[in-house]
């Protein structure tokens, strides 16, 4: 499956969470790109798919400059583990400010400043059908080097594309010479959501999978629950350091 044209979605909730102590790049929501915050950029971009967007963080500065640029600011808790619980509070926040209904709620990560608004659409798609209680983003992978990158997390799905597990590792490994070999599937780490799903999602306990490769959604699959995967052709492009920005604004895709 491909990516679609971006469609103005009115009954999914896009959050993006974000805070100012990233271990790896400190105050990265704020890092100008083009002289618009990072932040602002993907708030930009999920507004091309998604009617109801809020950004959501317990900083001030990046409250302050979401006002600034017009954009909807959710105040949340400071102490969250992860932006999933932040999503959560936010989305409940949200609904009771301002009595607006959504049926799906989807995570975006407020670096992917790239963000495709398409994937989005195919996303929010996804999540509105009735087999689907959280859906995320995948992509055929060739390139080996990217493969054996632990910070490019791998899946391998079942025939209905449900995700089986994920990895770290590159998997499945290649043992059998008589089978041709297929693409990886790479992780895109962006999530849609039940509310009700979310809301459950946000109670469990930690996992030994999950502890040991360090990747939440191994919580999920641990305690029961079905992750659908969505193909598409959306390759993510994450900063994590000042260096990743600096590539990115040298890469000529902005």
């Amino acid at each position: 499956m491909t990516d679609q044209s971006a469609i103005i979605n009115p009954h999914v909730l896009g959050i993006i969470p974000a805070r100012m102590a990233s271990t790896r790049f400190p105050g990265k929501p704020l890092a100008p790109i083009g002289g618009v915050p990072m932040v602002i950029r993907v708030y930009r971009q999920v507004c091309q798919a998604l009617s109801q967007v809020i950004i959501a963080t317990g900083d001030e500065q990046i409250a302050e400059a979401a006002k600034h640029y017009g954009a909807n600011i959710i105040l949340t808790r400071g102490d969250h583990p992860n932006g999933t619980s932040r999503c959560q509070e936010a989305a409940e926040q949200y609904k009771r400010q301002t009595g607006r209904s959504f049926h799906a709620i989807i995570n975006i990560q407020g670096d992917e400043p790239m963000i495709s608004p398409a994937a989005i659409t195919l996303l929010s798609q996804q999540i509105l059908t009735p087999d689907t209680e959280i859906a995320t983003l995948v992509r055929a992978e060739h390139d080996l080097s990217k493969i054996g990158n632990p910070n490019r997390v791998k899946v391998v799905t079942d025939q209905q594309g449900f995700a089986l597990y994920f990895s770290r590792l590159p998997i499945p490994a290649y043992r059998n010479p008589d089978v041709p070999a297929q693409p990886w599937l790479c992780h895109t780490g962006i999530y849609a959501f039940r509310p009700d799903t979310l809301d459950r999602l946000t109670g469990l306990t930690p996992t030994p999978l999950e502890l040991t490769e360090s990747l939440e959604q191994l919580r999920w699959l641990e305690h029961g629950y079905r992750i659908r995967c969505c193909e598409t052709d959306y390759e993510g492009f994450g900063i994590d350091t000042p260096e990743d920005l600096k590539e990115l604004e040298q890469s000529g895709k902005l």
